[in-house]
């Protein structure tokens, strides 16, 4: 099936958040059981046990060929062949996203295990949107536009409004772990998810499953060592509570059931990281908020969540942060452009010189070299058009190797699901 690529990256990143709903609820009800309450550590160290397990079966599952194609290409990442070993260029890149996963659960499960409403749990998060925009501008030397600033701001106060607790709760410890722990770790976490997605692997493109499931390997082997170095300095057991509750069938369950869900929330992630950047990724993720609201209303009819408040001032509220979100978004995906530039080289140039400085122009996706009419093909991407074009033009004409280039815009370019 083939689908216009823009509307698949919405179509991805918003299926991704509406799965991440059902896990926060599903989170907060394994979370808040007797023997994770009390002890955070064990229940991170349990997710990813645990998630590891479930990961490879899952993984192995989707590595089934079906007439000549795995079943997981078929269904979630049309990248994915089968289940492989990473590659040496890919080490780097895995261990920093599995340390920073590993730290986020930390602090994710250390709110999980004393708040129930999933509206408390994705309150202040959102505002790793700010922290992105701040980091893509030092890592990718993409400087944000007064657009991308402007709908980021906007989907982070509606976040904000409409993630209230509806219990009325307002707990200063947790917003902390979010400002200090959770938002810094997730923003490197998807920058590096990110730069995985769109690296090639034997010159083909990197798969979001295999980048799951390694992930959530190292995530483990990370978890491991920081409760082992935390165990040794404090006297405490979680490495042993967490293992010894993770092997216990009616708690391996529970946990099986959380990680198997997150698998499709985050491969359907991974995958639209490779589509747009990560501010702009967790921009329309903020919409869990939204379908979080539903999974709250279960969990009080389950009898999680002790109370579920109908104020009308707290309603009202809520309502002015959901619109603030769809808004937001709604800007982003208006002020998308992208174009192709058809670029010839003068002779006697090298082409990997030429081609390193084309990489350095801001917002330029995608280098290839072509044996053709053309000697490279440059994709851009940018949030205006005319200082887009102006900027681009100005960096190409700076090289001296270039002969000369057509700039094409792009009008609908379409993926195949």
């Amino acid at each position: 099936m083939i689908i216009r690529k823009k509307y698949l990256f919405y179509v991805l990143a918003i299926t991704s958040s509406i799965i991440a709903a059902a896990v926060t609820g599903i989170d907060s009800f394994v979370g808040a059981q007797s023997a994770f309450v009390n002890d955070p550590w064990a229940f991170a160290f349990s997710i990813f046990f645990v998630g590891s397990i479930v990961t490879l079966l899952i993984t192995l599952i989707l590595s089934v060929q079906i007439r000549g194609e795995s079943l997981g290409a078929k269904i979630l990442d049309p990248s994915f062949k089968k289940l492989r070993i990473i590659q040496k260029s890919e080490l780097k890149f895995h261990l920093i996203a599995g340390f920073m996963n590993a730290i986020n659960t930390v602090g994710y499960c250390a709110i999980v295990s004393t708040i129930r409403d999933p509206s408390v749990i994705l309150s202040f998060s959102q505002i790793v949107i700010l922290y992105l925009l701040l980091m893509e501008s030092i890592t990718e030397k993409d400087v944000p536009t007064l657009v991308e600033i402007q709908s980021s701001v906007i989907v982070t106060f509606g976040a904000i409004l409409a993630s209230i607790s509806l219990t009325g709760e307002f707990d200063l410890s947790s917003i902390l772990i979010v400002f200090i722990i959770i938002n810094p770790t997730w923003a490197i976490f998807s920058i590096y998810q990110r730069k995985l997605k769109i690296m090639r692997i034997n010159n083909k493109p990197n798969d979001s499953i295999n980048i799951r499931v390694w992930n959530v390997i190292f995530s483990c082997v990370f978890t491991s060592i920081l409760l082992f170095v935390f165990d040794i300095f404090t006297g405490g057991g979680h490495l042993v509570a967490g293992f010894t509750t993770s092997i216990s069938l009616y708690y391996f369950l529970l946990v099986a059931i959380v990680m198997s869900t997150t698998f499709f929330a985050y491969v359907l992630y991974i995958r639209s990281l490779g589509m747009g950047k990560a501010s702009v990724n967790n921009a329309i993720r903020a919409s869990t908020i939204i379908f979080a609201i539903p999974f709250s209303i279960i969990l009080l009819q389950l009898g999680v969540i002790e109370q579920f408040s109908t104020d009308p001032v707290m309603l009202v509220i809520k309502v002015i942060g959901i619109t603030m979100i769809v808004l937001g978004i709604i800007s982003f995906a208006l002020t998308v452009v992208k174009a192709y530039i058809f670029i010839n080289v003068k002779p006697g140039y090298p082409l990997d010189e030429t081609m390193k400085k084309l990489w350095g122009i801001r917002g330029v996706t995608h280098v290839t070299a072509t044996a053709g009419k053309y000697d490279f093909i440059v994709k851009i991407s940018t949030r205006t058009l005319m200082k887009g074009y102006e900027k681009t033009v100005r960096k190409i004409e700076e090289i001296d190797a270039i002969k000369k280039y057509k700039w094409e815009s792009v009008l609908r370019d379409w993926e195949n699901i």
